[in-house]
């Protein structure tokens, strides 16, 4: 266990220095100078990195949860005390964290121990006393018994079909909620510890769901839940911020998703093992998908460009879109596979969806875009989401402009436009349903829009959270 001088030094160091949590607010590093150490500024994001994929309340191990204060003091199923304030000696929290009789720390479990600056700092903030300085603004911790309640609607930024029909998943505030297909009911509430849902994926046996987000500057997450039994089963802290565009290799063993600090990374699913990573692009990477074999991983990114990647080798292998300066303008934001073959739908914020083929056959020429096989018609705006339907036969494509939504269907074979709805409020998400019948829409307004697909008209809007206000 860390004692004596050299913990001042390391202490003056990270104060001096910053932690990923005080470099989040500079202007506030004084006070922690002042003040010594802070647990919502020092202590808890390093709890939250290294300890909620398995200790928050959607999936308590050891009934332990330690991402709050209250939580933490709670304890959890041992007996001894997880924090005694003023004795890292007595407290179990640092007995599991340190060496003992020469053998490894005990926690992370499967997971690399914490540096020892880490370890620092949680037993100097044990020693000065284990004090709370959480505002009272971030105090609520939601879980599955204490959903998020909304006095006004969330921004949807993601809806998906269950392809067994039965399900709708809609993202919400710290939770992704489930319902019946025609909105009639809430299904379930998926709450976890993400306050930003940027994605909610099914598998392709529709009993899992793969879920992206975070907190902004803070941490991003992957969670993974079982859906017959709305349980989490894996929950994996990635970066520093919110991370995105959640896809699943065609045998659900595999997670892709983007991160903000521009790389892509796939997980395994079962474990949360990371088997690739890849920093070829040089913006926000904010939508992925698999080849139909899953061999290679398509993404996309702010730096208009989309990627081919071997997923074995983890390398990058081309790019797919021209690389000629100007030929893409604007960052690209959705990207989607077709169901029977290789070919790629991308749109962003020039508001052109596109159809490219995935892989190369012909060398590439300065000038060229060889591998685009077709546009589509312009839509109002950047071209937040696009989607193939379950058969490849039409194409769904949601854009924003001023406030203002724009939803259309194409045929997929020739780009025909079989029509074209405007919203009086941003569209950030489209899917088509199982049959293809439908297509779901949402956005700003927190409304989710049921649109006949052969008719191109609403046919129902519903709210996928309760209201405060409607109780």
């Amino acid at each position: 266990m860390l004692r004596g001088s050299w913990i001042a030094a390391v202490v003056a160091y990270v104060l001096s220095a910053g932690s990923p949590a005080t470099a989040e607010d500079d202007s506030k590093k004084g006070d922690a100078d002042q003040k010594g150490i802070s647990f919502y500024k020092d202590v808890r994001p390093i709890l939250v990195e290294q300890c909620q994929g398995c200790h928050q309340p959607a999936k308590a191990g050891g009934k332990l949860s330690l991402t709050s204060f209250l939580e933490l003091m709670k304890g959890g199923r041992s007996d001894d005390p997880i924090v005694v304030p003023g004795s890292p000696e007595k407290s179990l929290l640092i007995h599991e964290i340190t060496q003992q009789d020469g053998e490894p720390p005990a926690m992370p479990r499967k997971r690399p121990p914490l540096h020892a600056e880490q370890v620092v700092v949680i037993e100097s903030w044990i020693g000065e006393g284990a004090k709370d300085d959480t505002p009272d603004s971030v105090k609520v911790q939601f879980s599955m018994e204490n959903p998020p309640t909304y006095e006004t609607l969330p921004v949807l930024t993601s809806i998906d079909y269950s392809p067994t029909g039965n399900l709708i998943a809609v993202s919400g505030y710290h939770e992704v909620a489930l319902l019946k297909p025609d909105g009639s009911a809430i299904v379930g509430r998926l709450v976890g510890l993400s306050e930003r849902v940027e994605s909610a994926i099914f598998s392709p046996d529709g009993k899992q769901l793969a879920v992206t987000g975070g907190s902004p500057c803070r941490f991003g997450e992957v969670q993974i839940w079982d859906v017959e039994k709305q349980k989490l089963s894996v929950s994996v802290p990635v970066t520093y911020d919110t991370v995105y565009g959640a896809s699943w290799s065609h045998d659900g063993t595999l997670i892709a998703f983007g991160c903000a600090d521009n790389t892509v990374r796939v997980i395994e699913a079962k474990t949360g093992k990371q088997v690739l990573f890849n920093g070829a692009h040089e913006d926000w990477v904010l939508s992925t998908v698999f080849s139909k074999d899953s061999s290679h991983l398509v993404t996309v990114s702010r730096d208009r460009s989309m990627k081919l990647m071997q997923v074995k080798t983890e390398q990058f292998i081309d790019n797919i879109t021209s690389i000629t300066p100007g030929a893409l303008k604007g960052g690209l934001m959705s990207v989607d596979r077709h169901p029977k073959n290789d070919e790629l739908l991308i749109g962003g914020a020039d508001g052109m969806p596109k159809l490219y083929k995935m892989y190369r056959t012909k060398a590439r020429k300065i000038g060229d875009d060889y591998n685009k096989i077709r546009d589509f018609a312009k839509m109002a705006g950047r071209v937040f989401s696009v989607r193939f339907s379950r058969d490849g036969g039409r194409v769904v494509a949601g854009s924003s402009h001023d406030g203002k939504g724009q939803v259309r269907v194409y045929q997929a074979a020739d780009a025909k436009m079989l029509w074209s709805l405007d919203f009086d409020s941003s569209i950030y998400s489209v899917a088509f349903s199982h049959d293809g019948k439908t297509v779901g829409a949402g956005g700003f307004s927190g409304k989710v829009w049921l649109i006949d697909v052969e008719k191109g008209a609403v046919t129902k809007d519903f709210l996928p959270v309760p209201l405060a206000a409607a109780n």
